[in-house]
């Protein structure tokens, strides 16, 4: 079993790393549902020496309906990505339809086997991310994402978490049939994980391994919010390296 950390920020990075994790997704504005990160948090996570780093391949929040502008920023932010150090890749755009856009996820993936090839990375992972989850056809989306030739596919079962959407990850690993890796994300933790495993047959978790972080701030105004409505900027979640240690325990 794999084990995928997603980490936000480089606090995150060295924690997954502190607990064991080979393997993590980078990006960054999680509460956004993620973006692409800075070169600079790419070049500090390479540096840690984690084996395996897949950078998030997202410009901006919201849909994945993509304007041609935005497209030449994401190629370009591959090509950045995969020179800085990634070994991976995590893209998705879709149609106003709701289907896989297979001309423009075709760019995204040549941008990233070309620059492979220049950095000289044979193994290179391009993983279509959950934009899949919210796609109008699951078998159509399935079959479209293999035809790109992508790698792994991240997915809750197109459910709002992997828990809730056992039934299609199981029919979702069944009708890929070894022909691409399916990953399953959203709400994965200790206490659940080893039973989405057992249920659906994936060969690769996805989890951020967060809990709240204590704040070093001594002092505090805590009424005056920077984000959300309700979020505490003195106690953030962060990946942490317990909660990575005992996923990992949960398939030694």
């Amino acid at each position: 079993m794999i084990l995928e950390i997603c980490c936000g920020d480089l606090a995150s990075v060295l924690a997954a790393k502190a607990g064991g994790a080979q393997r993590i997704e980078l990006c960054s504005g999680l509460s956004e549902g993620g973006l692409t990160p800075s070169i600079g948090l790419i070049l500090a996570a390479v540096a840690t020496g984690i084996p395996e780093i897949n950078v998030l391949i997202r410009p901006r929040p919201g849909d994945f309906l993509y304007t041609e502008e935005e497209l030449l920023l994401m190629e370009d932010d591959i090509r950045h990505a995969i020179y800085a150090g990634a070994t991976g890749v995590v893209i998705g755009v879709l149609t106003a339809d709701g289907h896989v856009d297979s001309e423009a996820t075709a760019r995204l993936v040549a941008a990233a086997r070309d620059a492979a090839i220049k950095k000289g990375l044979p193994n290179l992972n391009i993983t279509f991310h959950r934009a899949f989850d919210v796609t109008e056809n699951v078998d159509k989306a399935l079959e479209a994402v293999i035809a790109l030739g992508c790698d792994c596919l991240l997915t809750s079962g197109q459910a709002p978490s992997a828990t809730m959407g056992l039934p299609m990850l199981r029919h979702i690993v069944q009708k890929a049939a070894g022909r691409i890796t399916v990953m399953a994300g959203a709400g994965v933790n200790p206490a659940n994980a080893k039973e989405i495993v057992e249920a659906t047959g994936v060969e690769v978790i996805h989890s951020t391994a967060r809990k709240p972080i204590a704040s070093r701030m001594r002092f505090r105004r805590p009424r005056v919010a920077m984000g959300a409505p309700g979020s505490d900027e003195y106690a953030p979640l962060s990946t942490a390296p317990d909660v990575v240690a005992n996923l990992l325990s949960k398939f030694s």
